[in-house]
This record gives C-alpha cells, structure tokens and sequence, in this order.
C-alpha cells in the first residue's frame, strides 16, 4: 500500500517539477505516450475483447551542463497501465543518473542493457502482441546496473551494461551485457544500422544476437539472427531469426514481420500505421504466434490509437 502511494506521489511531483523547473538553472522535459488497442484476443483456444495499454508512458528527462565540458543527464520513467483495474496504475521503467563528457556516458540506477538497446528499431511490431520478446531472450531492462556508452568514432559506438548480483533480476549473480553498434537506429543520419550484442549470465541467459535494419527511399528492411542459451545446466543453445519490413506511402506505412526460435515457436505479423499528426497515429495489427508442443495458435487483432506529447 505504502509502495503505491510512494509512486502516485512522484507522479505528481514529476509533473509539479516541470513548471519549477521552466525558472531553473536546470532544465527538465515532461514526456510520455498513450498507447491503447482495443483487441481480440485468441489464446490457448480462448477467445475475449479488451482494451489493452501497451507500454503508455509518463516521465521526466534533463541534463545539465557542469562546465569543462561534462555534463550531468537523468530519468525517471514509469508505465501508466490504463488497462489495470488498480487506480495506482503506475510500473518502474528507466530509471538512471549519469555523467557524459569527451569520455562518452556513464550512468547508474535502472535501465535497458545495451542488448535491448542493441535492437534498434527493427522491431516493427515492438510493445504490441508481436514483439520479439515473446520468442527472443534479452529484451531486458534491469535494476542496480550500471551502462557506459563510448563516444561515437566514425559512426561506431560501443557499450556494455554491468547488472550487480544483489539484482533481483540476477538471483545473486552478475551479468555483463555488451554491444558494438554502427550508424543511427533511426536511420535519419545513415542508411544503414547494424550492431552485434553479447549477454553474459543476463537474467540466467548467454545470448549472442546480430542486428541489420537499412532504407532504401520509402522502404525499410530489417533483420536479426539470435543464439541463447541458459547460464547453468547443460542445456544445448537455440537459434532464431526475425525478419522484418516496413513501406511508407504518404501518411500510410505498411508494416510486416517473420520470427522464429528453434525448439521455441514462430509467428508472424501484419499490420498498418496512419499518421494523423507527427505525435498521432492511427494503427491496426494482425498477429499468430505458434508454440511448439502447443496444439492451438495464439491469435491478435488490434486497432488502436497513440499519442506522444
């Protein structure tokens, strides 16, 4: 109970910092997204309508300049679950302080490993019912870590996540999560995006995973390949791929997605977006999961409606 009032109150206080903030010395930007489909969902040969929140957000980010080029960044990052029957609907996302200098950026606190960030924006389908997370291990974002990211050199960047045994997350052991990335993921400043990732005992798993997502005029290909296995045991490492493309015409774009994990499962997706203002669109998706050992598909239909402000 305290847990929960603790949250609502710094909402509050999120949203009260940023009229203070606008007479500061530091400056602090109020962000979020509304994300909600109302879908029909087929699962284990059930079927039932909701009206589902993926991933809507509120949170607050800032940096200051401390002078002799260096530079202190932050953010408090919840998700607002507009679908929770709880009134204090409020889940920690990214949470982090940090320093960044001509030594690249070093921050502690909460935040996504640097094989999350690795992705990019191949996923077409991300914090929908097709996410990659769904058949793909490392999708994480994890308490009490610590992230350095290197300057860019000639459009390369490397980073790596250390994650501390006393995590929750890492049932007493640490994990160390690295990424070597080249180009802009959201291929504005370079055609191409490609980045290799390696976890090590991240949340129990070893993973390896490459990633290629390229634009060629209005259209944009996507691929990655993933090898995962378990920390402990003696249990055989699997592999999969995804596949992915989307096609813009005019305020439309076209979207679609193939995965697979060996002894896992496959899925695909379909879906279409409609900008109907720069922060506003419009989609509708269409997903079917298959699991292997699993007699009945997993079946998603979706239309639904985000806001970014």
């Amino acid at each position: 109970m305290m847990n929960s009032i603790c949250k609502t109150l710094l909402a509050t206080a999120i949203a009260s910092a940023c009229i203070t903030s606008a007479y500061a010395a530091d400056p602090l930007t109020v962000y979020g997204k509304l994300n909600v489909t109302v879908q029909s969902n087929d699962e284990g040969g059930e079927s039932e309508t909701a009206v589902q929140s993926n991933a809507s957000r509120l949170g607050a980010k800032g940096e200051y300049d401390l002078g002799n080029s260096l530079s202190t960044f932050y953010q408090v990052e919840y998700e607002v679950a507009t679908d929770s029957s709880d009134s204090t609907n409020f889940k920690a996302r990214s949470q982090f302080v940090g320093l960044k200098g001509n030594f690249g950026a070093i921050s502690v606190g909460r935040q996504d490993t640097m094989m999350k960030v690795s992705q990019g924006k191949v996923d077409q389908f991300n914090d929908l019912s097709g996410d990659l997370k769904h058949l793909f291990k490392g999708d994480n974002r994890i308490e009490q870590t610590v992230n350095y990211v290197s300057p860019s050199m000639g459009n390369v960047k490397f980073g790596v996540t250390y994650a501390a045994e006393a995590s929750s997350s890492q049932d007493g052991e640490s994990g160390v999560s690295a990424a070597l990335m080249y180009g802009d993921a959201g291929l504005k400043k370079t055609p191409i995006y490609a980045a290799i990732a390696y976890d090590s005992k991240v949340k129990g798993y070893d993973t390896v995973r490459a990633t290629v997502q390229g634009k060629i005029a209005d259209l944009k290909l996507g691929a990655m390949w993933q090898s995962q296995e378990k920390s402990e045991g003696d249990a055989d490492s699997i592999d999969g791929y995804l596949l992915s493309a989307a096609y813009s015409i005019d305020a439309v774009t076209l979207k679609a997605q193939y995965q697979d994990m060996e002894d896992t499962g496959d899925s695909w997706s379909v879906g279409a977006d409609y900008k109907l203002a720069k922060p506003t669109k419009l989609f509708a998706f269409y997903t079917t999961r298959s699991m292997d050992g699993v007699s009945d598909d997993d079946n998603y239909v979706g239309l639904g409606l985000e806001h970014k402000f």
